[in-house]
């Protein structure tokens, strides 16, 4: 294995080279408006894979492919006579999925937004399923309440005994 900061330099060294020679032309027609985006080198140097990104419909996308697959011989060479390596590394070019993933998170956000809205208007016209305000509050008495609660708790003192924690049995005064 290669130390990795040597494999980045590599990699960005191969995809300044490659932008170089596809920037000056290739003499093929079908190759569109191409960027590349990034090149990934394996640990051991041997392989490097190019990314790019084609502006246009799939056809030209396609197209565009096609042309990178026929010039990779004149690419390694071109990267070859431009880097100080003993081996040059095999090239492969790959579509990159850029424009497809900020499509498809485009879409996302606009469902999300969509979404958002209609959360909001149902909150706005929402009611509460019980009471307005669930917990449970402090009674508030009013003066008749009081006088009626003072009398009940003296009547119901007064009728049971307190208990004591024990079973005994009742005596009756007369049996004494």
């Amino acid at each position: 294995m290669v130390d990795p900061a040597r494999a980045r330099k590599m990699a960005d060294r191969i995809k300044v080279i490659v932008a170089k020679r596809l920037e000056r032309g290739i003499r093929d027609p079908r190759l569109g408006f191409v960027t590349i985006t990034d090149v990934k080198v394996t640990g051991d140097l041997q392989h490097a894979s190019v990314f790019y990104t084609v502006y246009g419909s799939d056809d030209e996308r396609k197209d565009s492919a096609a042309a990178l697959k026929a010039a990779t011989g004149m690419m390694r060479s071109e990267v070859g006579k431009n880097i100080t390596a003993r081996l040059t590394p095999s090239i492969e070019f790959i579509a990159d999925g850029i424009p497809e993933n900020a499509a498809l998170i485009d879409d996302l956000l606009r469902e999300a937004r969509e979404r958002d809205t209609q959360v909001d208007e149902m909150a706005r016209t929402a009611v509460y399923a019980g009471d307005e305000d669930p917990y449970v509050k402090p009674r508030e008495y009013t003066e008749h309440d009081e006088d009626d609660d003072d009398d009940s708790d003296e009547d119901e003192a007064e009728a049971a005994p307190a208990p004591t924690g024990r079973h005994v049995a009742p005596t009756e005064p007369d049996a004494l």
